[in-house]
């Protein structure tokens, strides 16, 4: 079951017209781009997806996009996260989770819940998640961060915990969670510059931005790490490295819908409060896709 997760995930952005309004036709050439090129399973509506500006009938149609495009049967994640328990156990009872395999679920932001407060969330949320739950700690977004013996905790406890996206940029805390979890509990990186650091620790891939704007390559490498061909690997990471610093620079998805605009998949738009890439970050991103290609 938990080897489906294991190489590279995508969180997939949601492509918006200049007018604003979803463009399902990206959103299918993109499905199909990472689909070609060796990514191992999609996230749907994470962080990348800009779900706190959709509404409700739109999530639907990303969903239903998705799940069209994606005809060569990659299994897919569902973004379900918030820091209000009651109401995600409300949406975990009633929402329709059809051809989704797992949820990936935030660690509560703003309101800074101790580490008993995130087990209780969690353990809350395992009770009646009809799909197995990889957990998401990424304190730069959250303001807090799940220690390794609260994942581990909740790991050993509930057996439909099956994973973490690990993205607080960490190697000494991702090795430490690596080290308490339990052998089958899936760490993914969250963290596109230490993904393949962490693989060879222990990890078993990573859900990443990077790998929707260069899919084979960074594919590639996390392939090769899970195959422990260490100097292959670390080759294309430093190919790679300077692509994340710039899709990162300005912030995302800002930064990686420009790098796909540039290579012919959508517009560069995303919503308030957001803001485009600016004329200096195209520039660099330019000069990179040339240098790489």
């Amino acid at each position: 079951m938990t080897n489906q997760f294991i190489g590279t995930g995508v969180a997939l952005v949601t492509p918006f017209k200049s007018n604003l309004e979803v463009d399902f036709e990206a959103l299918t050439r993109i499905v199909k781009y990472v689909s070609d090129n060796g990514v191992n399973y999609l996230v749907v509506l994470g962080t990348t997806g800009e779900p706190a500006t959709l509404s409700s009938t739109e999530k639907k149609q990303v969903i239903d996009c998705i799940k069209a495009a994606n005809t060569k049967n990659l299994p897919l994640v569902l973004g379900v996260g918030g820091n209000n328990t009651s109401a995600l156990i409300e949406e975990l009872q009633t929402a329709d989770f059809t051809g989704f395999s797992a949820i990936l679920s935030v660690s509560p932001y703003y309101n800074k819940p101790s580490q008993e407060g995130i087990y209780q969330h969690f353990a809350a949320l395992a009770k009646v998640s009809p799909l197995p739950i990889i957990l998401y700690n990424v304190p730069g977004r959250t303001a807090s961060n799940m220690l390794p013996k609260t994942v581990a905790r909740l790991a050993s406890d509930f057996s439909n915990i099956i994973g973490i996206k690990e993205a607080a940029g960490d190697m000494v805390q991702a090795m430490e969670l690596i080290r308490l979890v339990p052998k089958d509990f899936l760490v993914i990186s969250g963290d596109d510059m230490v993904t393949l650091p962490i693989i060879l620790a222990g990890g078993a891939g990573v859900i990443s931005v990077i790998g929707e704007g260069l899919p084979g390559a960074f594919s590639k490498m996390v392939q090769l790490g899970l195959e422990r061909k260490v100097d292959e690997a670390f080759a294309l990471h430093y190919q790679i490295a300077p692509a994340i610093d710039l899709i990162f620079e300005e912030g995302n998805p800002a930064g990686i819908k420009e790098m796909q605009a540039q290579l012919g998949l959508c517009e560069n738009a995303v919503r308030l409060p957001l803001v485009a890439a600016t004329d200096s970050l195209k520039a660099k991103i330019a000069t990179y896709l040339k240098s790489a290609h």
